[in-house]
């Protein structure tokens, strides 16, 4: 079964199994977690959660409600990492539930640098291999991926630090799955939800660890049993995987499960630089491309724009977002930024913001500008372009003037593999999110493995928030 072929590799994977080149992109990750997961500490979804904590348990953050805080605060900015063919975030999952248990000073725990990398390595594998298995098929039955997948590997990483055995391992992971939950409306409708996803999945996952831990059972079948969580929760891949009884083929599972464990996805990891849904970056790079042919006359001759992609990403055809969440899932106006702005960051957001971007009454020449090119704009399937993923992300950006054309296609967004964000990057996007950290704290992460990780996350300023 699922589960307990993921226990056992849990429990197996040593720090000297694990590549040097894994090693270095689970270091890489890490300091953008941190990047993240400080400016989205500034965010109205961790104001409004950690209220609510202080009202319901009069600020008792142990590592339960602290690693709700840390994931909410990790995915609230749409710039945490993820992974293009498992469709999620491993990232902001993982490192939430490692600093939420590390920094919680009731359970006194402790970790090396190299179980550090055992924990996130693993967590990271676990994530995307289900990912693998289970989507798209998962993510069209309306599940956020994030969250149902990230609470498994939530429990997979609580269970690792807290060097649970074979069968309490199991029972981390059945409890975990059982308590699976997340709905991509909550996407698609523009709220704070889908951060409360991830908030959720840590939670599961280390109250999961803890109730095994203590003799608590969850059971080996939850994820492939006959009403466990793929019959459940992605039943085409429960069809793909059945014989012809309708029963789970283990044979098969397993030989996917053996061709894709402990092969060191998070290699495959994307980097995020704009704060928009991912969907929507190859959108945001062709019309990066296109506008350095750009001056500011041309916008005022263009006379539509053509967004061609695949149907995931031209769902996200938002022509009138009224908050910061449906900003960041609108297609139309991500481009609408990209040409009008001098920048596509996090802080030239929130100035749009402030200048009226949400009013129907707009007098800002700005954002006079952003709304007159998204009433140009057009978005399209492209069932050629829809050939082409999940392998790859493509969209074609066409900007008609009354005497030229001019078009882009990008095919790997910016952050992919093909097309990486690299550690001089990521430092800059630290800078950029967070301008008064003293960035000469990072050099511990260069080492760290040989640290004690309650004294790096103290240095790193990780034990104070």
């Amino acid at each position: 079964m699922i589960i307990n072929q993921l226990s056992e590799y849990l429990i197996d994977l040593k720090y000297e199994d694990i590549p040097e080149e894994a090693i270095e992109k689970a270091k890489l990750c890490f300091i953008d977690y941190i990047a993240v997961y400080l400016r989205g500490l500034e965010s109205e979804n961790v104001k409004i959660s950690i209220k609510t904590i202080y009202e319901l348990y009069n600020a008792d953050f142990n590592s339960l409600n602290k690693g709700f805080i840390n994931g909410i605060a990790s995915h609230s900015l749409d710039l945490d990492d993820g992974h293009r063919l498992a469709q999620l975030h491993p990232g902001s999952v993982v490192f939430s539930t490692i600093l939420a248990m590390i920094s919680d000073k009731n359970l006194d725990l402790d970790i090396s640098g190299e179980e550090f990398f055992e924990a996130v390595v693993s967590g990271y594998e676990i994530a995307i291999v289900l990912g693998m298995m289970l989507n798209p098929n998962h993510r069209n039955q309306g599940f956020h991926s994030s969250g149902t997948i990230g609470s498994i590997a939530a429990g997979a990483v609580a269970s690792k630090l807290l060097n649970l055995d074979l069968e309490k391992t199991e029972h981390c992971l059945g409890l975990a799955t059982t308590q699976s939950s997340g709905l991509l409306e909550a996407d698609h409708a523009g709220t704070m939800g889908k951060s409360l996803h991830i908030g959720n999945a840590v939670y599961n996952g280390i109250i999961s660890a803890f109730l095994a831990k203590n003799g608590f059972t969850g059971g080996e079948s939850l994820i492939d049993g006959k009403e466990g969580f793929i019959k459940a929760m992605a039943s085409r891949s429960y069809d793909d995987y059945a014989d012809e009884n309708g029963n789970i083929d283990y044979e098969r599972i397993g030989e996917f499960l053996d061709n894709n464990l402990n092969k060191f996805h998070i290699n495959e990891v994307y980097l995020k630089k704009y704060p928009f849904c991912r969907h929507i970056h190859s959108a945001i790079d062709s019309a990066l491309a296109l506008k350095s042919d750009l001056n500011g006359s041309d916008l005022e001759s263009i006379s539509s724009i053509d967004i061609e992609t695949y149907r995931i990403a031209s769902e996200h055809d938002n022509f009138n977002p009224k908050n910061i969440q449906e900003l960041k899932q609108s297609l139309p106006y991500a481009v609408a930024i990209s040409l009008a702005c001098d920048e596509v960051s996090l802080d030239s957001i929130d100035e749009l913001i402030d200048k009226g971007i949400f009013s129907e009454e707009v007098s800002e020449e700005e954002i006079l500008k952003i709304k007159n090119i998204v009433n140009k704009i057009n978005v399209y399937e492209n069932e050629e372009l829809n050939q082409l993923t999940p392998e790859k992300r493509p969209s074609k950006v066409t900007i008609k003037y009354n005497d030229k054309i001019q078009e882009n296609t990008t095919y790997y967004p910016l952050g992919e593999v093909e097309n990486p964000l690299l550690m001089e990057d990521i430092l800059e996007k630290f800078r950029l999110l967070n301008p008064k950290f003293n960035m000469n704290k990072l050099q511990i992460i260069k080492h760290i493995e040989d640290n004690s990780i309650r004294d790096a996350f103290s240095e790193l300023g990780l034990l104070d928030n």
